[in-house]
């Protein structure tokens, strides 16, 4: 069917010759339609689009101005215990104050059931890459870092054949963060086929649900044991000379990731139907 020009009035529409949705596709398939005519109020969806643009605009902006003022700081400040007793859930929180302690204890984490395993592939040896030196202020970082671990009982000193560098990225919010590169260790560890979440599901999981409350997990790799045979295998090197080992699971590690969800999982197994969990974030749902 070809038009001239397409109808500009309801009569004209329905006058039109009708076609079924089975031969159109039909006449589609077949390459007999050469244009496609929607009609529609060309006026109303300029004006709807400019709308939704300068909503989306709108919205972009006052993302970028809440992030930029409301620093991460001022966010965990936002949730002290004094900006927290005007709240309706005051006292229930305080009765449990101290599931959310303002400071992790620095010691050695209880065993969870859980103990994080490197498996190399076969005829694996060593895994070694020299440290790079770095400027004065990394240095002074990456020393400061150890020590605090150390103190917390999570590094020792090691005599380990195998070694990985240490390097800083910088924060968002300033200052550095202590990376690893196990590059090389994790080019030959066996991959771990834990299923990971998916957040569609966990979403629809609380779609009846009416009290919503969430957790971020603080240092939640820090709380899960290294193996006592492949404690050798996490060893690191430091501009400044030294060589630590972790017991406890350093970032940076292939599995780990995974086998910390599987952690979260494995605790939180009795209570999945109201608390579900996304890696360290946990979701507390209620339906009044």
């Amino acid at each position: 069917m070809q038009l001239k020009s397409p109808p500009a009035s309801a009569s004209e529409l329905t006058s039109l010759p009708a076609m079924s949705w089975m031969r159109f596709g039909k006449d589609l398939y077949d390459g007999r339609i050469e244009q496609i005519c929607i009609i529609s109020d060309l006026e109303r969806m300029k004006s709807e689009a400019e709308e939704l643009r300068q909503l989306h605009a709108a919205s972009t902006t006052e993302s970028e101005d809440t992030l930029s003022a409301k620093t991460k700081k001022e966010r965990f400040d936002g949730q002290s215990w004094d900006s927290l007793k005007m709240s309706p859930f005051y006292d229930v929180l305080w009765e449990h104050k101290d599931v959310l302690p303002d400071e992790i204890p620095a010691e050695v984490p209880q065993d969870k059931g859980i103990q994080h395993e490197i498996d190399l592939v076969a005829g694996t040896k060593y895994c070694v890459t020299r440290q790079s030196p770095l400027p004065r202020d990394q240095v002074k970082a990456i020393d400061d870092f150890f020590e605090s671990r150390r103190q917390a009982g999570q590094v020792r000193e090691s005599k380990s054949p195998h070694s990985a560098p240490t390097f800083c990225v910088k924060k968002p919010q300033g200052g550095w963060r202590i990376v690893h590169a196990y590059n090389k260790l994790n080019d030959v560890t066996i991959p771990a086929q834990t299923p990971i979440p998916r957040k569609d599901v966990i979403i629809d999981s609380m779609t009846k649900s009416t009290i919503y409350s969430a957790l971020d997990l603080r240092d939640g790799f820090y709380q899960i044991l290294m193996r006592e045979s492949d404690i050798a295998l996490t060893a690191v090197s430091t501009p400044s000379g030294m060589l630590w080992e972790w017991l406890v699971l350093p970032q940076g590690l292939k599995n780990a990731p995974a086998n910390f969800n599987r952690c979260v999982t494995h605790l939180l197994r009795s209570v999945r139907d109201f608390a579900p969990s996304y890696f360290d974030d946990v979701f507390v749902t209620s339906g009044l």
